[in-house]
Formats: structure tokens, C-alpha cells, sequence
């Protein structure tokens, strides 16, 4: 896809996140709008995994840390055929599921996520197994950055540069903003891309909204041969939507009718631009 296409694809991955959220009532808004510009480039652009190979050992693996955005995940498997977009229109209703985190009950799912700090440990397993097996497909996960103050995420990122998985790519969304404030007051972690380094990965940084410059950055895998690499894609929560960029509460608020329309009207204006 050309970076006009995905970004088309984007307004619209937004528009259906937005629209399965308010049916269900609930959902992690701001998060999977600050994450689905990621998810775009990699379904569409970088992985080797689709609804006809999900099956194979040689496909590449999607493991999605923070689980609790699974609205943007959602809608993109619907799009690429995983199963069929009205599954949605079940999204957290009694007996679904399409819940409101993954599980492997859901075409597509790798692993069930949700716990925080549990995706990138495994991950590493995923990427060593696949060196064990003599196999060539790669490992990517995503993490938000609220929880990498999760211990498990350190064991995860000592082992991956211990066994040299540079088939393993970790990218961090990191929109700054977690459930109950900016990260920098809840927990520091900065400097991330130095703590990783320090633990044997190669980092790079990149804006997470900059469709050319994902695509150049996932182009570079692996950074460094023999180690594993980390993306931190610096975000906004919220992104598309201006009344709930960078705004705390949209962490998983559910848009009002009027709320709803304006955000449609705000979909409606890019998508114009685009054409």
C-alpha cells in the first residue's frame, strides 16, 4: 500500500473503532487511536500473516501486550478477513468473544493479553522457539509505555539479548498518558531507549502517526544482527479526534451522540483531504 492508501485505511480504522465502541458502550478509545496507525503498517504493510496461513508454522506472530486497546486490533483483522466485521456489532455483549481483551478464541489472536507487562515475555518465547525450531518467521509485540514499570517486561527484555532474538521486534506506543496520568508522574521509565540499550537491544525511535517513516523503520529489521529490537513510536492518545487528543479522560471513555457526530465530521473532513 502507498502512504496515501494507508492513511485512507487509518480514517477508517478509526471511524469503526469508534463505532463498535459506542454500540458496546465501553472500550479503551484513546489507546487504540493512538495505536492503529502502527497496526495499519504492520497488517498491511510488514507482516507475513493472514486468515489463509494463520495456521502455518512459518507465519509471522502479532502478540498484543496491551491488550486492553483490542478495539483497534479487532478492526483490523475484521478488515483483513480474520472473521466478519458484524462479529463486532457482539463486541462485550453477554456471550461474545469479542471481548474486551484478546483471546485465542478470536480468528487471529496469537495469545491472550490483557494482564499488563505479560506480551513481551511472551514474545521472547515465541522468538526463541522459533530459533530452537531452525524457523525464519519473526515475532512483533506491542507495549504501551503505562506498563513498563511491569517487572516482567525487564526479565522479558534481559532473556531476548541474551539469546540474540533479532528475529524479535518490541515496539512501544508511547502516547505518555495512562489510565490514572501521565506516565511521567505515575511511574518514570524515561529514558526508555537508554534502559534498553543498556540491556542489549537495538532502539530506534520514530513517530507513530508517520506512515513512510514506520515503514522505512520496520523496513531496517533487525537493527543489528543478534539482538532484538525496539521501536518506542511516539504517539498521541486519541490521535484524529482533536476534542480527545492527549486528554486523560478518553483513556476509555465512550463518546456521547453529539460527542459521536462531531468525531464522524472530523472523520469525514480527513478522509476528504486524502482523495
Amino acid at each position: 500500500m502507498t502512504e496515501q492508501e494507508l492513511a485512507r485505511k487509518s480514517v477508517d480504522y478509526r471511524r469503526k473503532i469508534l463505532k463498535y465502541i459506542v454500540e458496546a458502550k465501553a472500550g479503551h478509545t484513546g489507546g487504540s487511536l493512538s495505536c492503529v496507525d502502527i497496526l495499519n503498517v504492520l497488517y498491511n504493510h510488514v507482516l507475513n500473516v493472514g486468515p489463509d496461513n494463520f495456521k502455518s508454522p512459518l507465519r509471522d506472530r502479532y502478540i498484543q501486550s496491551k491488550g486492553h486497546t483490542v478495539e483497534a486490533l479487532y478492526v483490523v483483522l475484521a478488515d483483513k478477513g480474520f472473521f466478519p466485521e458484524a462479529d463486532l456489532m457482539t463486541l462485550c455483549k453477554y456471550g461474545s468473544h469479542y471481548i474486551g481483551h484478546p483471546t485465542r478464541k478470536v480468528n487471529g489472536i496469537e495469545q491472550n493479553t490483557g494482564s499488563l507487562g505479560h506480551g513481551l515475555s511472551l514474545s521472547v518465547g515465541t522468538a526463541l522457539a522459533a530459533k530452537l525450531d531452525g524457523l525464519s518467521y519473526r515475532v512483533f509485540t506491542m507495549l504501551g509505555d503505562g506498563e513498563l514499570p511491569e517487572g516482567s517486561n525487564w526479565e522479558g527484555a534481559l532473556l531476548a539479548s541474551h539469546y540474540k532474538l533479532d528475529n524479535l521486534c518490541a515496539i512501544i506506543d508511547n502516547n505518555g498518558l495512562q489510565i490514572s496520568g501521565a506516565t511521567t508522574d505515575v511511574c518514570n521509565t524515561d529514558p526508555i531507549d537508554r534502559k534498553f540499550e543498556a540491556f542489549g537491544w537495538e532502539v530506534r525511535h520514530v513517530d507513530g502517526h508517520d506512515f513512510g517513516a514506520l515503514k522505512e523503520t520496520f523496513a531496517a529489521l533487525p537493527f543489528t544482527v543478534g539482538k532484538p529490537s525496539l521501536v518506542i513510536a511516539h504517539t498521541v492518545k486519541g490521535r484524529g479526534i482533536s476534542y480527545m487528543e492527549n486528554q486523560l479522560k478518553w483513556h476509555h471513555g465512550v463518546p456521547n451522540p453529539d460527542q459521536y457526530t462531531h468525531a464522524l465530521a472530523e472523520l469525514a473532513e480527513a478522509e476528504a483531504v486524502l482523495r
